[in-house]
């Protein structure tokens, strides 16, 4: 008896302690599930009508974003409204996850512009059409665009030019190299030259017969439009607006890259459905923080040191990069529409439209291109249309389990697609390379071209490129090793090449390459390491690129019997194999295999005999197919 009362006692007790146990965890849920109920995210407004001192509310909205961006916070939205909006946005912080996120956006609708630049007047005229201004250096604040000039790593030309600029009407002028040179301006190439003493800024501008004080004149005072001025500000949205008029720096990859609109070494960023143009040097930049090793690192081993200190620097999948870049349109840059070195890792740039880079050739250097990355890892390049830029794409060190897919490229100068020093692997299918120009791809290893319409030149090189540059462990950041550049280690599936490709380069690679199902028309011409390819030296292809009404398309004459002459095989990750060097496989980022087995427009490819070129033909002939 005794025993089963202290028995008894002793299950009550337990009993009671596991009811006081579930209670209180109960609670705890209970308590949290309240907590997160309390969070109630908010949505601020902002309006050129606004006042700074109101509360960012619809009824009494902030008159400028920055206001809005000091009292944000994750999972806020700031909505701005129509208008121009002249500021630098440095968003003060971030969100905390994809969830919770800041979101700047232009109101559904309505058209907001941010300008780098300010409206100036009080022009004096000093002869027939060359008029002057003079500006109280105080205007400026802290940063003075006619102070400054270009300099940096593999700048080559043009470090007189100034990060200032001066707009007629929206479009700009171009700087003139003397006050004399103004003498020279003709109606399609107004001039402006730039002067700074201790108190005062003077321009001088040649108009052309143009009276400056009755049209919108404007020139660049700020450094950037939408700039975080310090590292490691996460998951921001920024969609919808026009942004304009930067006087950003030359942004090489050894230094800090400041664009119109820029990440700073950040992670999980959005940048989507904005118009980008007139930055003095980029419009988007995905780049690197900023250091007293900055523009002091012009060399192989200057750019190892960076890529070393930023690893110590947080440069992983969990700090940096992530971010998308989607369907803006960026134009009229003088380096780069895209712009990103260490900082683009893991990140989707796609449909994107990039026009007009590299025109104005007043300055020059190893980073001009419509797209530039250093150090693509796993980086997706997809469904981007990029046109009358100098470079096309460029990809440069470091590119590993990038995959570029999709793209449409016409129209581009000096190259249309470049590949530097990488060691792969990198997927590179599906694309319409469409200039007759060049293209540097032959030392970098570990690459495949799959299904792609190709109408450049191999690049001229040597055999080998003796820097070494490092590749990586599989989808990570960390360095598993260094190997200089030879050639080799590529594979041609499945391609149409148009006009001038000559593959012969590759007859001596020092890397083994794989060859089968190209289609080689007029004046293109196999290797060797082919056997029984395709080459039709007469057939006329037709092929034109016609636009209508905002769309793009395609004319080609193409041929359903390529394919049956040949019969190609279906790609795969497995036929693909392994990148020699870092033995990593052809796989999308995620570690997963990869099947073609759907064309540019998304039709399903004959799995037993698919069509060579970005295009599956169900019947020959004439092609006219939209592309954009």
């Amino acid at each position: 008896m005794i025993r089963r009362y202290f028995t008894n006692k002793l299950i009550r007790k337990e009993i009671r302690l596991l009811l006081i146990t579930a209670i209180a965890f109960i609670s705890y849920i209970q308590t949290g599930i309240a907590q997160k109920r309390k969070v109630v995210y908010k949505e601020f407004h902002v309006s050129v009508k606004g006042n700074d001192n109101n509360d960012g509310s619809l009824s009494k909205p902030f008159k400028t974003i920055s206001a809005a961006a000091k009292v944000a916070m994750p999972g806020d939205l700031i909505t701005v409204h129509a208008g121009v909006y002249r500021e630098q946005v440095s968003p003060p912080r971030g969100g905390n996850s994809e969830k919770e996120r800041i979101w700047y956006r232009a109101a559904k609708g309505e058209s907001v512009e941010l300008k780098g630049s300010e409206i100036i007047k009080a022009w004096q005229k000093l002869d027939s059409s060359i008029w002057m201004v003079q500006i109280p250096n105080s205007f400026f604040g802290k940063f003075n665009p006619y102070k400054d000039t270009l300099y940096g790593d593999w700048l080559t030309k043009g470090n007189w030019c100034h990060t200032g600029e001066v707009y007629l009407n929206g479009r700009p002028l171009t700087e003139a190299k003397g006050l004399k040179d103004l003498n020279s301006a003709n109606t399609n190439q107004p001039l402006w030259y730039c002067k700074v003493d201790e108190n005062n800024t003077f321009i001088w501008a040649n108009f052309n017969a143009v009276n400056p004080n009755k049209q919108l004149v404007e020139i660049n005072v700020r450094q950037a439009v939408f700039y975080p001025s310090q590292p490691g500000i996460n998951y921001i949205g920024v969609k919808g607006f026009r942004m304009c008029h930067a006087a950003t720096p030359w942004a090489p990859p050894t230094a800090e890259q400041i664009g119109l609109i820029g990440t700073h070494w950040s992670k999980g960023w959005i940048i989507e459905e904005n118009t980008i143009s007139y930055s003095k040097c980029v419009g988007i930049t995905l780049g690197k923080y900023g250091d007293e090793w900055d523009n002091k690192s012009e060399s192989v081993d200057g750019f190892i040191k960076t890529t070393e200190r930023a690893l110590s620097n947080s440069w992983n999948k969990d700090h940096v990069g992530s971010h998308l870049v989607r369907k803006n349109h960026i134009s009229h840059c003088g380096q780069a529409g895209i712009a990103g070195s260490l900082g683009a890792v893991f990140s989707t740039i796609t449909g994107n439209t990039i026009n007009d880079i590299g025109h104005q050739q007043l300055f020059w250097g190893y980073e001009l291109a419509g797209i530039k990355l250093h150090a693509a890892v796993d980086v997706e390049i997809s469904r981007n249309h990029i046109y009358r830029t100098e470079g096309g794409i460029w990809l440069d060190w470091m590119a590993q389990g990038t995959r570029v897919t999709k793209n449409l490229l016409h129209d581009n100068t000096v190259q249309d697609f470049s590949l530097e020093v990488n060691h792969g692997p990198i997927l590179v299918d599906h694309n319409l390379f469409l200039s007759p120009h060049l293209a540097q791809v032959r030392l970098s290893q570990g690459v495949a071209f799959v299904h792609n319409l190709i109408a450049w030149d191999l690049w001229p090189t040597d055999s080998v490129d003796a820097r070494k540059t490092p590749f990586l462990k599989p989808h990570s950041t960390e360095i598993a090793g260094f190997y200089k550049n030879p050639s080799g280690d590529t594979r041609f599936y499945n391609n149409v090449f148009l006009g001038q490709t000559d593959l012969s380069p590759y007859n001596h690679s020092a890397l083994p390459v794989q060859m089968n199902g190209n289609v080689y028309l007029m004046n293109a011409k196999p290797s060797k390491h082919e056997h029984q390819p395709v080459v039709l030296p007469n057939y006329n292809s037709g092929i034109k690129l016609e636009e209508k009404n905002g769309r793009w398309y395609l004319v080609i004459n193409m041929e359903k019997q390529w394919s049956e002459e040949r019969k190609p095989k279906l790609i795969t990750s497995k036929l693909l194999g392994s990148a020699v060097i870092p033995q990593q496989p052809f796989e999308d980022r995620t570690g997963n295999a990869i099947i073609f087995n759907t064309d540019f427009v998304s039709i399903t490819r004959n799995h037993v005999n698919p069509s060579a070129g970005p295009f599956e033909i169900k019947k020959g002939g004439q092609q006219r197919i939209q592309v954009w």
